[in-house]
């Protein structure tokens, strides 16, 4: 028996009977209760609306987007049970510009339509198949009763879920046949080979929309999803169209720059929606580094006496190539750098302990408890001493 399925079906099946208005006041309480209560997520948020140099946010303002990015999850979670025993979608959903999908689907050829994790991104895929043929790539979850019930919610207009494996093939021939292909495209993915400026930072994404859109002619477009007073608002940008006549990976590069620079818009309207708790600035591919040290932010410390120190700091950026790096120096060796590095100087412990959400690990290779404490408080997972570092060049720390 699948105890944490039925435990979360009985919990939210009385809330499938509540208007969408009730259910966002307690999505909104129960979202602020996770992030004073789950500090891997609030961390991560605080960090990720911190590294968005672009948004200019001050701390009152990172902490109250973090918040509220933890109260649009948990509105989500709970509207899953409503969404299974919807009828129609017009219910809940409305369209800015339906013609703008109108004209594209009618014309035959489909549409790779590029999303992310906005408001309540299952309505999205819920209103699009309510319209037309459509199929969008999902991943699998472990909890495998629990994912039936999502593929219950997701395919109930007639959409198909197809997995990832088979995204490539299966996408092109639902775009041959004039359906749409949903693709979630915000998450981090070093391994694409393509990145872009997001929100002022580097950032890594697949191209699998952009490539889609190339290989078979169908548009790319982008569809958004906004909460308007306990409904929800989608909204498509304007259609991206591939220009065959230009090598595959310069098109491929254009299209997606493009659709990126829509959808960032669109969260920078409302950064509230947005799922800030996933690594979207990530660097570097699967297990490197592991555990605790795969973080894509982070600080190191130097002791007055740096010199003796600094090939430790060395060592470390040689781990993290291209993660964003502070690195604080003491005044008396203020020489000391290290390549495509931030540097800080410092006069007093005062001028480290600074209210800083970027860093998510600090290397601490002066070991004073005070920076421990201190940066805890913040976005840093952990503190390192310098007799821990030596871990992370073994490789061998385990994640906690």
């Amino acid at each position: 028996m699948n105890v944490s399925y039925w435990v979360f079906r009985v919990l939210t099946y009385p809330l499938s009977f509540l208007p969408n208005t009730w259910l966002h006041v307690f999505g909104r309480g129960l979202g602020t209760a996770a992030y004073y209560l789950v500090p891997t997520y609030r961390k991560r948020c605080l960090s990720n609306l911190a590294l968005a140099t672009s948004l200019h946010l001050s701390n009152d303002e990172i902490q109250k987007l973090a918040k509220q990015s933890l109260q649009n999850v948990m509105i989500g979670l709970l509207e899953y049970a409503k969404l299974f025993r919807l009828k129609n979608i017009a219910q809940i959903a409305t369209c800015d510009n339906p013609e703008v999908a109108d004209n594209v689907m009618a014309a035959g050829k489909g549409m790779v339509v590029f999303c992310g994790h906005q408001a309540n991104w299952e309505v999205l895929f819920l209103y699009g198949t309510s319209r037309y043929p459509g199929v969008a790539i999902g991943r699998p979850i472990r909890n495998t009763a629990m994912y039936q019930f999502v593929l219950a919610v997701r395919e109930k207009f007639g959409g198909k879920i197809i997995p990832p494996k088979k995204a490539l093939w299966e996408g092109i021939r639902a775009l041959k046949r004039g359906a749409f292909l949903g693709v979630v495209g915000d998450q981090g993915m070093v391994e694409s080979g393509f990145s872009c400026d997001f929100f002022g930072r580097k950032a890594w994404f697949s191209t699998l929309p952009a490539l889609l859109s190339y290989r078979t002619g169908a548009p790319l477009v982008v569809a958004m999803t906004r909460r308007e007073q306990g409904q929800y608002v989608v909204k498509y940008g304007k259609p991206i169209y591939p220009n065959t006549a230009i090598s595959m990976d310069e098109e491929v590069q254009r299209m997606m720059s493009a659709a990126l620079q829509i959808f960032e818009q669109s969260v920078r309207e409302r950064p509230g929606e947005w799922f800030w708790q996933h690594n979207v600035w990530k660097q570097q591919g699967l297990g490197r580094p592991r555990g605790i040290f795969r973080q894509d932010c982070l600080a190191i410390i130097l002791p007055e006496n740096a010199a003796e120190i600094f090939p430790v700091a060395q060592e470390i950026r040689k781990r993290y190539p291209t993660e964003f790096v502070t690195l604080f120096v003491p005044a008396n060796t203020s020489n000391l750098a290290l390549s495509g590095v931030e540097t800080v100087i410092y006069h007093s412990l005062q001028d480290i302990l600074v209210d800083d959400y970027r860093f998510k690990i600090i290397f601490d290779l002066s070991s004073n408890p005070a920076i421990r404490k201190h940066f805890l408080r913040f976005s840093a997972v952990d503190v390192i001493p310098l007799k821990g570092v030596a871990k992370l060049i073994e490789n061998k720390r385990k994640p906690r």
